[in-house]
């Protein structure tokens, strides 16, 4: 199925947290979300605000940058926040067992272009841009997936900007 990626503009932080709380709301277990970005560009921000908002009491999220992964338990599911940054071949991936957490936890991924042929094919893929103002970031929402049409329908600039959310 194709579809034309969703791009949306986010102006502040809030803006970003508000769209993390938005989707938050339509991942199960078995989701995994790409996120692509520059350093600096937003990926751990929107992954912690994702993981927070999923808490029953929100904690302190920190970035896996150093221990790769760190995982939660949140009413939506198990979640695995993952940065592959600093991994170097796709077999330290399948060590880390991430490859089985894409079947039963929602994974939030950083750098996955390591991935390769381990990327799953329904994932949904945000792409985060900085601009010129350092609080803007431009987003792309891409995916494949047939389940992500239903749920991402009413995802757009409008919603973002305070116009009624359409169900999301």
């Amino acid at each position: 199925m194709t579809h034309k990626p969703l791009k949306i503009s986010l102006k502040s932080e809030q803006d970003t947290a508000n769209l993390a709380h938005r989707l938050s709301r339509h991942l199960a277990p078995g989701d995994v979300v790409l996120l692509i970005g520059e350093i600096g560009a937003g990926k751990s921000f929107f992954a912690r605000s994702i993981i927070q908002f999923s808490q029953d009491i929100a904690e302190d999220v920190p970035s896996p940058t150093y221990t790769l992964v760190q995982t939660y338990t949140t009413r939506i599911g198990e979640i695995w926040h993952a940065d592959l940054y600093r991994l170097g071949a796709t077999d330290e991936i399948i060590e880390l067992g991430l490859t089985e957490a894409f079947q039963d936890a929602i994974c939030l991924v950083e750098w996955p272009a390591i991935l390769g042929t381990l990327t799953p094919r329904d994932a949904l893929t945000l792409t985060f841009k900085t601009m010129l103002d350092p609080n803007h970031r431009q987003l792309e929402m891409n995916w494949s997936g047939p389940s992500w049409d239903d749920r991402l329908a009413g995802f757009d600039q409008a919603a973002l900007d305070g116009s009624p959310q359409n169900g999301c």
